[in-house]
């Protein structure tokens, strides 16, 4: 069954470990295999060489979850928490999925579900795995790893045989049934190493805990916690740190910091702040705990922090409680850590768990702040190679035996101002592509397949990357007829669906390395058209278009058209060609020089046009001899706010004047923006520019969370000292003053959007001037002549308008929208009009051969200045994408290379997973891995309890598989068998190549 996790056993897990590094180079999928170098921390009556590792939780529960930490560079281990219920009984508490990880982080599992004799199984396999490993592959001292166990949740449960077995058994596990397993396994295997002797083998110790984090249920009583840590330390002497609370901060610091920050919208009451330990009862308790270990000669600790309980609210998780980590949690865990260090002079051991990362630890561990532990970034693309780049951040990094109360208090201060701490004003896009996903080859590029132009992105990322600015901007110019304009201007949805995102929020570099291609390759590319002429296809020459409106719509058609060796010729009304970026757009956001080079480029197949020219009639066109008219007149009539009284401008008006540098002193002192997209934005920067003028503030009636303008547009603006005056509804201007209707947000609709309602106050804002911009409108009178249909918005159907030889694009044909939707209507009218094809280089995103590169760019946060790096950042998705093999911490998903295919294959290893959901959130599709991937199963028994699409080995050497709610056995070595093609080659290769795979 999928969500019943099967603890392999060491001899298949050893061989596993043996044959993948041997044969792949890998451990688990990691790649990125840390060998430490140097000395190691003293901790507990142990040492440490790095300082971190998996914080107790999805990535600490099974044996490989903890092997592929280690290989990648951690060295202290929390382990998953077990308490008296567990197993069957506890996964059926468990709602699944269980873990959203896309931004901040939400679960609603706590401890293991295995049972706790199998949790401890899995953990001392893994404590032989490691040793071995160590010793065998030269990766450190054998003897430089600390297991922390984790208890919990109340201390009748410690009590229990079950959960004191574990214990005992943790703390030697010299008379365990596992025990015995791995050291008969170890010894007689010896020969399969080289660098593991008999002798080492018989000095692996058997001690593998001494050291536990106690963990209790929010609304535990402080006297006990105080019984469960002082069982602990004195009875079974255990070096012990207490589990705290985020609560400790009290409910009005924790609701005023996150607020602040932009998470607004995470729900929470003050239930468990009142519950929960105080910091009255907790500051007497560590010092009676400090006291009563150090004379035992252990060490006392306090675990920060604990996951933050607050309330499913938009069916994140099927719960109705779940707990956040991740950087939302970093601001409140590291408020905590500056209150107990303060307290304690620094003197209290501190480790670390609440939104640690590559780009922090390095300063925590800095402040005296070790051991620190992650789940959250290491649920995130990467996976745990994140912990390799860990490893080299923190490497020459100095300790410190105290902690550093001042540096503590620096970096709790720095999290206001820091952008990483706060959430984005508006609500990310969905990274998801609508469509479902694939059973096999599944690689795709998400940003090429978000973009309205499909534009291959990868390929031209490449290109510049390489320093092929000429290739690159030959890459971009075949679907892209406007790149001077789009990579200063486009609003990159495409951004939205890149991988690289989930790294950083900027994702990759891809409208910058479009401008970096356009200025180094535009030279090469004009030359090159001039030399080579148009790209003919059949039938274009008899092809005779008028293209009215020369703004980037009417451009871009020109341009494709031209290119198919159609004659095109641009009617534009006014004198210069450039629309709407040339004559709105403020200078300060694109150059008069970048316009020109993107009209240089769209007249060079030969397109001609005239300027000044108002364009005549459909019908008086076609009379001249055009077979074909394109509209592409843009959206210029005005919005209307709708004002009850008094005046308002029209935006465009407005920017046109501003730009030709008209005197505008007229507008007085406060100028009011009504709207709230990136029209408005501008109208605002332009205005705060404008001599005389004092204040300018936006007016919405919603919130800047639902506002239509792009995050980076509000941000300059407010930036420039902008002022957003959220919740008015205008009424009417009168001697200065714009009143306005005070309006509240009412409940959300499906969609998640709130609508505005008045309160029936009124607000009044200074207003020496009024400028609409709520959105243009089309200009109907083109259509109307030529008998086009339109909607009661002035639209027509669509690029081919129901007319014969009349098309649309751009503003005209949908409202205002971007520049990239203008040139993907004039690429469809290229392909409606002469079937042109824009897929020349679409092969080129697939970059076969260069999958190492991909796979070195995996798991390595851009630390510092994303836009200084050295290159885009782009992780090459379509050539190696594995975002569900990264992400899943059992290792369940897993990437082969199948003979006979180009994409490597995802198979979906069913006896590994819990349901967990947490690939689901990542893949790009519309899918869930595990469940839509094909699936190796184990047993008839997990393949019965499954609906999955996948195959069972059969004792014969048959495959039984499923495919369509239809089973039947194959023989995967006949290609005439009737499977698939890529599903036989996938089993065949599973069994040839990845047999480590297979149940044994």
């Amino acid at each position: 069954m999928s969500d019943i996790m099967r603890p392999i056993p060491f001899a298949q897990l050893m061989d596993w470990i043996l044959t993948e590094h041997a044969e792949k180079n890998s451990i688990f999928g990691v790649r990125k295999i840390v060998k430490h170098e140097g000395g190691a921390d003293p901790i507990f009556a142990e040492k440490i060489e790095t300082p971190f590792g998996p914080a107790a939780g999805p990535n600490s529960q099974l044996a490989q979850n903890i092997v592929a930490s280690y290989v990648a560079g951690a060295r202290f281990f929390e382990l998953k928490t077990v308490q008296i219920m567990d197993g069957e009984e506890l996964s059926k508490c468990v709602a699944k999925p269980c873990i959203v990880a896309e931004d901040e982080c939400y679960n609603c599992e706590w401890s293991t579900e295995l049972t706790v004799p199998q949790a401890m199984s899995e953990y001392i396999k893994a404590w032989w795995a490691c040793k071995l490993l160590a010793r065998e592959l030269g990766l450190g001292d054998p003897d430089g790893f600390v297991f922390n166990m984790s208890v919990g949740y109340d201390l009748e449960g410690i009590k229990s045989p079950k959960v004191d077995a574990y214990i005992e058994g943790m703390k030697d596990a010299s008379g365990t049934d596992v025990w015995a397993e791995c050291l008969e396994w170890a010894r007689a295997n010896v020969e399969r190493f080289a660098n593991v002797d008999a002798a080492f083998v018989e000095s692996v110790s058997p001690r593998v805990s001494s050291s536990v984090t106690e963990s209790t249920l929010h609304g535990c009583p402080p006297d006990e916690i105080e019984r469960i840590a002082t069982y602990l330390i004195t009875e079974k002497g255990l070096n012990t740190y207490i589990k705290c609370n985020p609560t400790l901060l009290g409910y009005d610091y924790a609701r005023e910091r996150l607020d602040g920050l932009g998470f607004d919208y995470i729900a929470f009451d003050d239930k468990h702040f009142r519950e929960d330990l105080q910091w009255a009862d907790a500051v007497p308790m560590f010092e009676r705990l400090i006291k009563l270990t150090s004379e035992r000669g252990l060490s006392f600790g306090v675990k920060l922090t604990n996951t933050f309980p607050v309330d499913v609210t938009r069916k994140e998780l099927p719960s109705e409680e779940m707990y956040m980590s991740g950087r939302s949690l970093f601001p409140l865990t590291i408020h905590l850590a500056r209150r107990i260090s303060e307290q304690f002079d620094g003197k209290l051991r501190i480790s670390y768990s609440g939104g640690a990362d590559a780009q922090n630890i390095r300063d925590l561990y800095g402040a005296g702040i070790w051991p620190i532990t992650m789940a959250t970034t290491v649920l995130k693309p990467g996976g745990y190679e994140r912990f390799s780049q860990i490893a080299g951040v923190l490497k020459g990094a100095a300790r410190k035996d105290d902690v550093d109360v001042a540096a503590v208090a620096a970096l709790d201060d720095a999290v206001a101002e820091a952008p990483k701490y706060k959430k984005p004003v508006k609500p990310v896009p969905s990274h998801k592509l609508d469509w479902p996903l694939p059973l096999t080859s599944c690689f795709t590029s998400p940003c090429r397949n978000g973009c309205p132009i499909e534009q291959d992105i990868p390929a031209y990322l490449a290109a510049v990357d390489e320093g092929r600015l000429d290739d690159a901007l030959a890459i971009i110019a075949e679907r892209n007829a406007l790149p001077f304009i789009t990579g200063n201007l486009c609003p990159h949805p495409c951004g939205t669906k890149c991988m690289r995102a989930f790294y950083e929020p900027e994702g990759a570099s891809i409208r910058a390395s479009k401008l970096t291609a356009a200025r180094g390759g535009i030279d090469a590319l004009l030359a090159a058209i001039k030399k080579d002429g148009a790209k003919a296809v059949d039938g274009a020459a008899g092809h005779k278009v008028a293209v009215i409106g020369g703004g980037p719509a009417g451009l871009a058609c020109a341009f494709f058209l031209s290119r198919a060796g159609a004659d095109v010729t641009i009617l534009e009304r006014k004198d210069t060609l450039g629309g709407v970026a040339r004559h709105i757009i403020p200078a300060f956001r694109i150059s008069d020089e970048d316009i020109d080079r993107d009209v240089e480029l769209c007249l060079a197949y030969g397109a001609k046009a005239q300027t000044g020219v108002e364009a005549k009639s459909v019908a008086e066109l076609k009379a001249e001899g055009y077979t074909d008219v394109v509209v592409a007149c843009g959206a210029w009539a005005p919005g209307h706010v709708g004002l009850e009284y008094g005046d308002e401008i029209d935006v465009l008006e407005f920017l046109g004047a501003a730009k030709r540098g008209e005197d505008l002193s007229a507008l007085g002192t406060d100028v009011v923006i009504v709207g709230a997209g990136n029209t408005a934005m501008d109208a605002a920067r332009v205005a705060k520019r404008l001599p005389g003028v004092e204040n300018v503030r936006i007016v919405y009636r919603r919130t800047k969370r639902y506002m239509p303008a792009d995050e980076e547009e509000l941000a300059e603006a407010l930036a420039e000292g902008v002022e957003l005056c959220e919740l008015l509804a205008p009424k009417g201007v009168r001697d200065g003053i714009l009143a306005c209707d005070k309006m509240v947000l009412g409940e959300p609709d499906e969609s998640g959007r709130r609508s505005p309602v008045a309160t029936g106050e009124t607000v009044e804002v200074p207003a020496t001037a009024v400028i609409c911009a709520v959105g243009e409108h089309i200009e109907g009178e083109l259509y109307e002549g030529a008998g086009v249909e339109v909607d009661r918005r002035g639209r027509p159907a669509g690029c081919a308008t129901g007319v014969e030889g009349v098309w649309a694009a751009g503003d005209c044909r949908r409202g205002p929208a971007r520049f990239v939707d203008a040139i993907a209507d004039a690429q469809e009218v290229a392909k409606a009009m002469l079937g042109v094809d824009f897929s020349a280089y679409a092969a080129a995103n697939v970059r076969t051969g260069h999958e190492d590169g991909c796979y070195g760019r995996k798991g390595d946060l851009r630390l510092g200045c994303a836009s200084c790096s050295k290159d885009s950042g782009c992780l090459g998705c379509a050539t190696v994408c594995e975002a569900c093999c990264d992400v899943c911490p059992n290792r369940a998903n897993v990437s082969i290379v199948v003979p006979g295919l180009v994409q490597h294959q995802v198979v979906h290893v069913d006896g590994m997973c819990n349901e967990c959901g947490n690939c689901a959130v990542f893949c790009p599709w519309s899918g869930r891995p595990f469940k839509d991937k094909l699936t190796l199963f184990w047993s008839a028994e997990d393949m019965g309890n499954s609906d999955n699409q996948g195959f069972l080995p059969q004792a014969d050497g048959t495959f039984l598989v499923r495919l369509a709610g239809k089973t039947a056995a194959f023989d995967v070595d006949d290609a005439a068998c009737g499977l698939p093609e890529e599903v036989r080659l996938t089993i065949k290769a599973v069994r040839d190549s990845y047999g480590y795979l297979l149940a044994k």
